[in-house]
């Protein structure tokens, strides 16, 4: 069965078959479809929609319903995500499960409210203090949409941390035609609670598990919640090596698991030596532009990232083999094409495709730039 849908429509169902039951969030454009969906639809399965009074708020709203047990999403654009700044880092720190979705538009500030761009790429990985790892999801069209907005809400139960979905204006709210089988439904785990008999440690994790259990605020348990650095029972702490300890494991609960969280679409062909790496709304260019550059003969392979971050560097290094040239096509200035050239080996060639002028890569652009005509 085919039907008619956004992208943004496709979060909001994904969304909510993943067991969302509570959204906050603030208009913003492009974003805001994804509010007005929300505020119809979750009540229908027994959610809460909330138009918070600014960004700061639908941020502080998600995580104490997070903490309270709910599966929560929000959704800004770019200058919601620095308003978002300070809560993200509190939301990593305190473990916090929640989906964000960043519907890019062309910035910086308010930049073109009503036109695409992909700026917010190093943005969302590098956009709270300390530097922590954070995991980027990046839908390639309205199914994608669905499938990966599950698998964030996975994602974020699996690590207890903030996940990004990072979307544009042309994907969330241009109606395309979907086959309903495109959209798969992936189950989503259930947060690790502990039981209400046992002893709770707050940030007490085990050698097998470096995520610790979950105790709801105004459940049975004691639970402090602090963005302060802290010890396993969250008191505040600056013994060194506790402090070492948190932030160590806050790390590498994201790094040592980078194959599994990795996600990418790979259209590879024997003896190719050139690749095309591309995310979001340009993998929809890059793949008419591959199936032209191959009518005309060319040798072309391509790769969409849907794992931002961190980087799928495994499934990237096995794409550049025996490829002389990459070409990466984004709407920014060369933002990823930054995290392709130190993975390349020394002679490969590496090309940038960009606009920033708020119209989209065409096909032609990218096999012209790319001397593939």
């Amino acid at each position: 069965m085919r039907e008619l849908m956004t992208g943004a429509q496709a979060i909001v169902r994904g969304a909510i078959d993943a067991g969302c039951d509570f959204f906050a969030g603030y208009p913003i454009t492009p974003a805001t479809d994804i509010l007005l969906y929300m505020l119809h639809e979750l009540p229908k399965v027994s959610g809460t929609a909330i138009q918070a009074e600014d960004e700061i708020a639908s941020m502080g709203f998600c995580i104490g319903a997070a903490m309270t047990g709910k599966r929560v999403l929000t959704a800004t654009s770019g200058p919601g995500i620095s308003l978002y700044s300070e809560n993200i880092g509190l939301a990593i720190m305190g473990e916090v499960p929640m989906v964000i979705v960043d519907v890019q538009r062309m910035g910086p500030a308010t930049g073109g409210a009503t036109t695409v761009g992909q700026g917010d790429i190093q943005f969302l990985r590098w956009g709270t203090s300390g530097g922590y790892p954070v995991v980027v999801l990046s839908p390639t069209n309205a199914p994608d949409c669905y499938n990966l907005t599950c698998r964030a809400f996975d994602l974020a139960e699996r690590f207890r941390i903030p996940v990004f979905l990072a979307t544009d204006k042309e994907i969330a709210l241009t109606l395309v035609t979907v086959e309903e089988d495109e959209l798969i439904r992936f189950p989503v785990r259930k947060r690790q609670v502990v039981s209400q008999e046992n002893e709770f440690i707050p940030y007490k994790t085990s050698p097998t598990n470096q995520v610790p259990l979950f105790s709801p605020f105004g459940g049975s348990h004691l639970l402090r919640f602090t963005t302060s650095t802290h010890d396993e029972y969250g008191q505040l702490t600056k013994n060194p090596a506790k402090v070492r300890l948190l932030n160590e494991r806050l790390a590498s609960k994201v790094e040592d698991s980078i194959d599994e969280i990795s996600l990418v679409k790979s259209d590879l062909v024997d003896g190719a030596d050139i690749l095309i790496i591309s995310y979001g709304v340009t993998s929809l260019a890059v793949a008419e532009a591959v199936q032209i550059a191959r009518q005309a003969g060319k040798r072309v392979s391509c790769l969409a990232v849907q794992t931002l971050w961190p980087v799928p560097e495994k499934e990237i290094r096995a794409a550049l083999h025996g490829v002389r040239k990459v070409i990466v096509p984004e709407l920014n200035l060369g933002q990823y094409r930054l995290e392709v050239e130190r993975l390349v080996r020394d002679g490969v060639e590496v090309l940038g495709v960009n606009r920033v002028d708020g119209e989209l890569i065409s096909p032609q652009e990218i096999l012209h730039q790319g001397g593939l005509l």
